[in-house]
């Protein structure tokens, strides 16, 4: 188990909010599938099939979905458009059970040796270091002692934004001057953390994908490093997305996944776009747990991602 609390009313409210747009770009087109037709024939899943791409949930996962529907609708010989949402949603929540990742839990803390380090990734404007703030008020709210590393050097405009963070959450950042080394930033960080028995430690990291190799050797070179204070580190790599740039998300994940070993994810900026269905094709394209997912502006709208609770929600 993860060291933060699970799904509240308030938070299964807020999560019902943030993907308010979503649900209701996905049930506009669903009325218009079923509009004057009474039985799930080869037009209406043509037409459902239609509308799950162009909500974002990827043509790959798409596809699965309207098999395991046909498949559905083969063997019941009738099935009513009145059931299509049911069905729908009984199909995706199993696709995703089926993935074998887990529900997005909070880091575990157990048995690792001091500090904890989550080395977090993305691409510049995805939400990267306001996850990071969000992330570290969650651990200092469960009582653990944080240290932020601010390695996107390159950034004038990233390291003053965790400088920000730091202060409102009431946790230290460690920085260097513009353009140092960001390995040189994250081997200072995790050796004052550790001198200081701090708990956990989160590096930013610069958000540059045009060329991969600069990026693959960049982060090899951070977590190298690391290794070099704490042995294991980091112990997660966590890859933050931008869920309202749809498509756009999965080419970041393949990128990323490519050039470092990506353990988890966190899907932001749900709380403002149509395109939550994201979610679904990320987390079954690339079998990588979906840890968090971001529904709002506010300190605590970062919310552990429940595959049961997104999926009721959408519903």
């Amino acid at each position: 188990m993860g060291i933060f609390s699970f799904f509240g009313k308030e938070k299964k409210e807020q999560l019902d909010q943030g993907l308010e747009k979503t649900k209701a770009s996905v049930f506009s087109k669903l009325t218009r599938v079923v509009a004057g037709k009474s039985k799930v024939d080869e037009s209406v899943l043509d037409d459902l099939e239609e509308v799950l791409v162009t909500s974002d949930v990827g043509v790959e996962t798409t596809l699965k979905i309207i098999e395991r529907i046909e498949k559905r609708v083969a063997a019941d010989k009738y099935v009513g458009t009145d059931e299509l949402n049911s069905i729908l949603k009984e199909e995706i929540a199993g696709l995703l059970e089926e993935n074998n990742t887990p529900d997005g839990e909070d880091f575990d803390l157990t048995g690792v040796e001091k500090p904890f380090v989550i080395m977090v990734v993305g691409v510049n404007g995805v939400g990267k270091t306001t996850t990071i703030g969000k992330l570290a008020h969650k651990f200092t709210q469960a009582g653990k002692k944080v240290y932020l590393g601010a390695a996107d050097t390159f950034r004038a405009a990233a390291v003053e934004q965790l400088v920000v963070w730091g202060e409102r959450v009431g946790v230290p950042v460690v920085k260097q001057q513009m353009g140092s080394d960001p390995a040189s930033v994250a081997y200072d960080t995790i050796a004052a953390a550790k001198s200081n028995n701090a708990d956990v430690v989160i590096i930013d990291t610069a958000g540059r994908l045009h060329n991969k190799v600069n990026l693959m050797h960049e982060l090899t070179k951070i977590k190298n490093v690391m290794q070099k204070v704490v042995p294991n580190a980091p112990h997660d790599v966590l890859l933050v997305l931008d869920g309202s740039t749809g498509q756009n998300a999965f080419e970041q994940a393949k990128q990323f996944t490519l050039a470092t070993e990506v353990k988890s994810l966190a899907i932001t900026k749900l709380d403002g776009t149509a395109k939550g269905g994201v979610v679904i094709g990320i987390s079954d394209q690339f079998k990588i747990p979906v840890r968090y997912i971001g529904v709002g502006e506010g300190i605590d709208d970062l919310h552990v991602f429940n595959k049961k609770a997104f999926v009721d929600s959408l519903f």
